[in-house]
């Protein structure tokens, strides 16, 4: 009997453990809200999949430990009103562009290629209304500079807009 209910144990065991392999991990931030949004530069459209840190809690998290990024997302900071913004990349394994958009959706400035893990603060250059992170080397590759638009609905326009 003792043999039995040890076979009958492992059994379970076995079981769960290939169930819970099956299963696959929860998505990042899968408690974030996901949107479109489009990049306007001098070599044309260029439309990312962003998730939505607009609560204090999501942005003080930002992509801290996110170990890969797909070249076409990211997350778009938002606030409530447009402030001076600084951030760090504490817990940050991905060097990021970091773009700083005014309340117009008008590319205030890039931080480029910012250092992983580092404690330094980067800023903007003025108030905004939100800031972009998406993978370092998206604003060379795209051709994103100051001035650029940003198009989604928190910046007045609608992220499908020509």
């Amino acid at each position: 009997m003792k043999r039995f209910l040890a076979l009958f144990v492992l059994a379970g065991l076995c079981s769960a453990s290939a169930a819970a392999l099956g299963k696959r991990p929860p998505a990042p931030f899968a408690d974030l809200e996901r949107t479109d949004i489009r990049l306007i530069t001098a070599s044309g459209r260029h439309d990312f999949k962003v998730w939505i840190a607009d609560k204090e809690e999501s942005r003080e998290r930002g992509l801290m430990f996110i170990k890969s990024l797909p070249p076409d997302q990211g997350m778009l900071f938002l606030f409530e009103q447009p402030r001076y913004a600084a951030f760090w990349m504490k817990n940050t394994y991905l060097s990021l562009d970091i773009v700083f958009i005014g309340r117009d959706g008008v590319v205030v400035n890039i931080a480029s290629n910012t250092r992983p893990q580092s404690l330094d603060p980067i800023e903007s250059e003025a108030p905004v209304k939100g800031v972009l992170e998406v993978l370092a080397g998206t604003a060379a590759r795209i051709g994103l500079t100051p001035g650029a638009h940003v198009l989604h609905p928190a910046f007045g326009s609608p992220a499908d807009s020509p």
